[in-house]
């Protein structure tokens, strides 16, 4: 069973502005993370800080924040920035 995957406006704009590299890199972990969100080999770490089920990718200096809703089978990316920014 896949998740489904949506994204905040302010995550579709981060990657339209972005590099064309980082945008495919993370279309392809998309792909995987929709079909594996607990199991695989992506830069995933769980946010301590933040309410359970939160997590970030990583993507070189790039930080992509997204909650996993297992009720409603749903990914959903949040937030995206540098690592500088994101975390304040």
């Amino acid at each position: 069973m896949s998740y489904k995957i949506k994204f905040h406006k302010q995550v579709i704009k981060f990657l339209e502005k972005c590099d064309i590299n980082i945008a495919e890199r993370f279309y392809e972990n998309i792909l995987i993370l929709e079909k594996e969100p607990y199991k695989n080999n992506l830069d995933i770490k769980a946010l301590k800080w933040e309410e359970k089920g939160n997590y970030r990718m990583r993507i070189w200096k790039y930080r992509f924040k997204y909650m996993i809703i297992d009720e409603e089978i749903i990914i959903y990316f949040y937030d995206a920035w540098n690592r500088g920014n994101i975390y304040k």
